[in-house]
């Protein structure tokens, strides 16, 4: 069996996440307009809940963060943990790693039937193997792999532990 090894530790991710949720606030100062950050089950939406708590000190709207269901190998139905009208909304979708953008692209289905102002993507890592068009508005760290190579960010309850390969 082959060893994992290490490239995010606990601190680095939480370094990462830090960034990031500057990065959103920058972008995303003068914003009156409803924010959802969706993360993708479940590690993404550990990510989303972190990077809630992060902006939401700099925003006097609500950050409101939400869950995308999607079986990650045959995608089919698509669940929201809840569907608000999202027209005129800034939404970012959350995913721990980005391979081939198909998880982000299928996760944005349930938003095609509204007119967000926005929608932005943030994956803490990336990967270089698009095989879609999504490209993330925020990124943790990009990483050049194999195609043979997996990447995995562990959590433990609501703590991102760390990225490995």
């Amino acid at each position: 069996m082959k060893s994992k090894n290490c490239i995010l530790t606990q601190a680095d991710a939480a370094r990462k996440m830090q960034r990031m949720a500057l990065e959103i606030v920058e972008q995303l100062h003068n914003e009156t307009n409803p924010i959802y950050i969706i993360g993708v089950r479940s590690s993404g939406t550990i990510i989303a809940k972190h990077i809630a708590a992060l902006v939401q000190p700099h925003f006097r709207q609500t950050i409101t963060v939400l869950e995308v269901q999607l079986p990650k190998h045959q995608f089919g139905e698509v669940q929201l943990s809840a569907t608000p009208d999202f027209n005129g909304a800034n939404i970012i979708v959350v995913d721990d790693v980005a391979n081939s953008g198909s998880t982000l692209m299928y996760a944005l289905k349930p938003l095609l039937a509204y007119y967000p102002k926005r929608i932005q993507t943030l994956v803490l890592v990336e990967r270089m193997h698009k095989l879609f068009p999504i490209k993330p508005d925020y990124v943790g760290m990009s990483i050049a792999t194999t195609l043979e190579d997996h990447i995995t960010v562990e959590v433990h309850g609501d703590v991102v532990e760390g990225a490995y390969i």
